[in-house]
């Protein structure tokens, strides 16, 4: 019987991946926007109209993109991505939610070294110490956990993951799996790309603090040449990437102008990222932060990016509503740091537990980890997802209760010497975004479309689902009835 359930899904696994790549070639490029759109809401699991329009972007952005990648590329986002990521995971991560009672991690960050050919001012993870401890067997040893999850994609970071020697032997040995990699791009040069072109299951984000002087001003000079060189390489070769941009008070209006956006859809990016500066790692700087204001601009600025340009883009200070809040402690990724310490998130740098103590299933069960995941459910705003900034007390909370210690050195600066300078800024911030939420979110019921639709965010949806995971927050009473019974 057991032979005959996996004959059935290798099967299915066949058909579904042929399908999918005949239809790429033949069909896919032909179909309307609209039609592409009814087919993402099919193939994801978002309840939030936000999610929605968000994954909608990232398939109608993949439609058009498809005529120019390469074979290998394509295969691997349709084999690895959309099949064994979004389409083929649901069992695996149903026997965990049966076992464990709430839903596994979408995905992981794993920073095989924090080696990096750089020194960028603010750097987030410049004190950690530079032995790399995560060998090739390990990381290996915690991708094939995570596939027991039914977890298919992860986000390589670092340190710059291209300094680490056996980095394509990780992705090779996982091809089937998609890789997200983080990167300065300096060491993406052709012969680096046409490597990365034949795996295929490998998206570079390319890190860019906004134009040449910018970028040179930070990474060094000529840096933003090499960028420009890299992406190029990336495009020629048929490849999708995307850039990744750091919002400090000093470009904050920069990275969001259509300046910056037009320039990068021109180098061929896909998709773009942002983040707000965090005062930790080298030398923090509250100061270098963007104001309140600022971030609150940005906000908006993302959004109107999203609706109208030809590029997918997300912030992860200020997309909350696209997510219901805050993505960390495993209650969407967490991270696992080069030396095994595994973090809620690359910018909450606490760990409880080491990978080479505990196996993942374990760690997510800890205290730590849950408790995190237990105060997300009562921050209801999702302009103010982060316990970092925007509810530091929180973070404070959370890492005493959980026993966790900082990760790199000076890390337990944010919850001590910083403390109430990360307390008035998520004061001053909290003014403004609770008045947003309250007159343009309604409290959490709607979201306007920027091209004026008003859709209901679906916030009761989310909290049932939450708390009965295996009925899809249908069928609560049933689901603990069964708890009971057993």
């Amino acid at each position: 019987m057991v032979e005959l359930s996996s004959v059935r899904q290798r099967l299915k696994t066949s058909i579904i991946k042929n399908t999918l790549y005949i239809a790429s070639n033949y069909v896919i490029p032909r179909l309307s926007d609209e039609i592409i759109i009814k087919l993402s809401d099919k193939l994801n699991n978002f309840k939030a109209p936000a999610g929605k329009i968000f994954f909608d972007h990232i398939f109608i952005g993949l439609k058009r993109k498809l005529p120019y990648l390469s074979k290998n590329v394509k295969k691997g986002i349709l084999d690895n991505f959309i099949s064994n990521f979004l389409l083929l995971s649901a069992e695996r991560r149903k026997a965990f939610i049966e076992k464990n009672g709430f839903y596994p991690p979408l995905f992981y960050v794993i920073s095989p070294t924090m080696h990096c050919n750089l020194k960028c001012y603010g750097c987030y993870s410049a004190n950690y110490t530079r032995r790399d401890m995560l060998s090739l067997e390990k990381i290996n040893q915690i991708i094939d956990e995570g596939k027991s999850f039914g977890i298919f994609f992860y986000t390589i970071s670092g340190g710059e993951p291209f300094v680490r020697k056996d980095l394509f032997d990780i992705l090779e040995k996982n091809n089937d799996c998609y890789f997200q990699i983080y990167t300065n791009g300096s060491l993406i040069d052709g012969k680096t790309t046409e490597r990365l072109a034949n795996l295929g299951n490998v998206f570079p984000c390319i890190s860019v603090e906004g134009f040449e002087d910018e970028t040179d001003e930070r990474r060094g000079k000529g840096h933003f040449k090499k960028v420009v060189s890299a992406m190029k390489n990336l495009k020629d070769n048929g490849m999708l990437f995307g850039f990744s941009a750091t919002a400090t008070r000093y470009n904050n209006e920069v990275i969001v102008s259509d300046e910056f956006i037009d320039f990068y859809i021109k180098q061929g990016a896909f998709l773009g990222w942002y983040f707000n500066y965090i005062p930790i790692g080298r030398e923090p700087d509250v100061n270098l932060m963007p104001t309140p204001e600022q971030r609150n601009f940005r906000r908006k600025r993302v959004v109107e990016i999203r609706e109208t340009k030809p590029i997918v883009v997300a912030d992860f200070w200020n997309d909350g509503v696209l997510s219901h809040g805050c993505l960390s402690g495993g209650r969407v990724y967490l991270h696992v740091n080069a030396n095994g310490g595994v973090e809620p998130c690359v910018f909450a740098q606490f760990a409880a537990d080491n990978i080479f103590d505990k196996s993942m299933e374990e760690i997510l069960n800890s205290m730590y980890f849950k408790s995190i995941r237990k105060e997300q459910m009562g921050v209801k705003n999702r302009l103010r997802p982060c316990m970092i900034i925007d509810h530091p007390k929180i973070l404070r909370k959370v890492v005493a209760d959980g026993g966790a210690k900082a990760t790199q050195e000076g890390g337990e600066s944010i919850i001590t010497e910083l403390k109430d300078k990360m307390d008035e800024y998520s004061q001053n911030y909290g003014k403004i975004a609770d008045e947003v939420w309250k007159t343009e979110f309604e409290n959490g019921k709607f979201i306007r479309t920027f091209d004026g639709r008003k859709l209901k965010l679906n916030e009761e949806d989310y909290y049932r689902r939450s708390f009965y995971p295996l009925s899809g927050g249908k069928n609560g009473k049933d689901q603990n009835a069964k708890k009971n019974n057993n």
